[in-house]
């Protein structure tokens, strides 16, 4: 019996040593599956998971991006309205009203720049008045998305120019003509006329005997009114061309004659 037990022995501990050893294996596979999975982990990250993750990052900031830029820039334009209007600095800050919102055209697209004139008229209507608001809608917000049109597409500055120019006339128009509702009177014929009696008196002093014509006048008027805005947008142009560059949104290089007087390349 006692040989018998002994023959056992070495059997039960050969199968316990294989059982140990296969729990050490399992042991083994296990702790290196974790460090299998630990070193993938810490694998560096190929070139095209990065630019895709780069991708999804910029899908999910560039919408708060736009909001935060148009804000900003719609805040500015009627700042500088708000300033204009409560300290004059004659046509320093005037040439300004305008880029604020090209500038989100440029940047964000027409419907960014929509967002920002809008935003810009409500602002000013809690802080000015619901009629200082759409003087200032009318023109310079409709201008800054046309400018910004125009330098995005690439058009000429005499394109860009010349609806701008409409825009303005039209809305100095727009602006005599709602003035003239709220006060009961009509600016447009009280301003000729007085245009027109001044003329009559420079004419006597003169020693001229020739009148002045209530429909010249106002052609004359008329024709200043067009040449004031064009000149306002070609002053538009050369600061936009200086600033928007260093913000590193060109707007179309000028034509040749303004760059030879410019010196510019």
């Amino acid at each position: 019996m006692n040989n018998f037990s002994d023959d056992l022995n070495p059997s039960q501990k050969d199968k316990n040593q294989q059982n140990l050893s296969n729990e050490i294996d399992t042991l083994a596979d296990e702790s290196n599956w974790v460090d299998d999975e630990i070193e993938t982990s810490e694998r560096p990250v190929s070139n095209s998971s990065k630019t895709n993750f780069s991708q999804k990052n910029s899908l999910r900031v560039s919408p708060t991006l736009v909001t935060v830029e148009t804000a900003f820039l719609a805040s500015t334009a009627s700042l500088i309205w708000l300033i204009n209007y409560y300290f004059p600095l004659g046509p320093v800050l005037r040439i300004f009203f305008a880029l604020p919102i090209a500038l989100v055209y440029l940047r964000w697209g027409q419907r960014a720049s929509w967002m920002a004139a809008i935003v810009s008229g409500l602002l000013l209507s809690v802080l000015m008045g619901p009629t200082r608001s759409i003087v200032f809608f009318i023109p310079y917000g409709v201008m800054g998305v046309q400018l910004g049109a125009c330098w995005r597409r690439g058009a000429s500055w005499y394109l860009s120019m010349l609806l701008g120019t409409i825009i303005g006339v039209f809305g100095l128009f727009f602006r005599i003509w709602l003035f003239s509702i709220l006060l009961g009177e009509d600016l447009w014929l009280y301003a000729i006329t007085q245009v027109t009696g001044f003329l009559d008196w420079a004419f006597m002093k003169l020693g001229l005997l020739a009148q002045p014509d209530i429909l010249l006048v106002q052609l004359l008027a008329v024709i200043a009114i067009i040449f004031n805005n064009f000149l306002y947008l070609f002053a538009v142009h050369l600061v936009a061309l200086l600033v928007l560059d260093r913000l590193g949104n060109p707007i179309p290089r000028p034509p040749s004659w303004v760059q030879v007087i410019l010196d510019y390349e």
